[in-house]
């Protein structure tokens, strides 16, 4: 599943391939059929991501009015959660600027599209309580560092057919919503959530979701709820960083560098963590998650600390390996249903 970094880099790769354009919006699957029917003929005009929540806002195609009445002027949007299987693919011509999938790690086979074989384990299903926030989520993510939010090479069958005029290929699999514009096509599979929400909805859920790294936050107002959110709970710190009413957009592979380079032990309470500890843990994530939002990588290591160029994580699936900077074993055990990785010697629990 992709970490926020990635919703990011979807609502970016929608915005350069299909901003402007009108849209066609359809449900091969038949489960989004309605909602579908809202977005189809409209203007992408504005996308948006909040935690690992995706936003397409769609002005509906233009409708005769009554004499004297005016537009609302407000778009649809479309609410996308990937959960712990969705996933985008994309196809387009050679004017197409975009990835070739964002999400679940996957590979066609056949007809269809299947989880990639030896792909990392899933982490278990979200609890009741992060799942009415949208979505608490971890990833199954590669630990070579190559592309960890399942994004892969362009497609070799970009070419435009003869007429000049893109034609998308058929879908393949459960596809949930199709978006098909001037030059190419997304294809959504396996979403937790895909809805049609107005405005002041969209607004709701940003509001129950906490403070996003990779959102502009010029007077510090949202790292300052984050510190103040975690130092007011006994819970510990390792579940604090997964609840996405309290770090957006931070999953278990970012979780557990975070606190790796901040030196915290997943167990550490909240209320006993120093607030400049937790602002220069918000402000290293601000660095490493912007930073995946350009490449489509999760590296947190210094170069200096690489005993092998594929050394892109300090603990996260490393337990039982010696820890890159002390030697001792990097260590996991279960926290709220998930799996928590750190290195016993730089991460004492005190």
């Amino acid at each position: 599943m992709p970490e926020g970094h990635s919703i990011h880099r979807l609502a970016r790769a929608f915005l350069d391939g299909f901003g402007g354009q009108r849209l066609r919006v359809t449900s091969p699957q038949g489960r989004f059929a309605a909602g579908a029917a809202l977005l189809d003929g409209g203007r992408l005009v504005a996308t948006d991501a909040w935690g690992k929540n995706l936003f397409l806002g769609v002005e509906p195609e233009p409708a005769p009015l009554p004499r004297g009445s005016a537009s609302s002027g407000e778009p649809h949007w479309l609410h996308v959660h990937l959960g712990l299987y969705g996933a985008w693919t994309f196809a387009g011509d050679d004017a197409f600027a975009g990835p070739h999938a964002i999400g679940a790690p996957r590979v066609r086979v056949a007809e269809e599209e299947r989880p990639l074989l030896g792909a990392d384990p899933v982490e278990p299903p979200e609890t009741a309580a992060s799942a009415a926030r949208a979505g608490q989520s971890t990833s199954a993510q590669s630990t070579s560092g190559e592309a960890p939010d399942g994004e892969r090479e362009p497609m070799a069958d970009r070419s435009p057919p003869p007429s000049g005029t893109f034609v998308p290929p058929p879908p393949r699999g459960q596809v949930r919503a199709r978006i098909v514009g001037e030059h190419g096509v997304a294809d959504l599979t396996g979403p937790t959530r895909c809805e049609v929400i107005t405005t002041p909805e969209k607004v709701a859920v940003e509001a129950a979701l906490g403070p996003d790294p990779l959102r502009p936050d010029p007077d510090g107002a949202g790292r300052e709820r984050f510190v103040a959110a975690v130092r007011r709970s006994r819970a510990v710190v390792g579940a604090q960083l997964m609840d996405q009413g309290v770090l957006a957009g931070v999953g278990n592979i970012y979780r557990a560098e975070l606190l790796y380079r901040a030196r915290l032990h997943p167990l550490r309470p909240g209320t006993g963590i120093a607030a400049r500890t937790l602002r220069a843990l918000w402000d290293d994530a601000v660095v490493l998650m912007a930073d995946g939002a350009a490449t489509g990588r999760i590296v947190t290591t210094d170069p200096a600390d690489r005993v092998v160029p594929e050394d892109a994580w300090y603990v996260y699936h490393r337990d039982g390996r010696p820890c890159l900077r002390c030697g001792r074993r990097v260590m996991v055990d279960d926290l709220a249903t998930r799996r928590v990785y750190w290195c016993p010697g730089c991460q004492r629990r005190r």
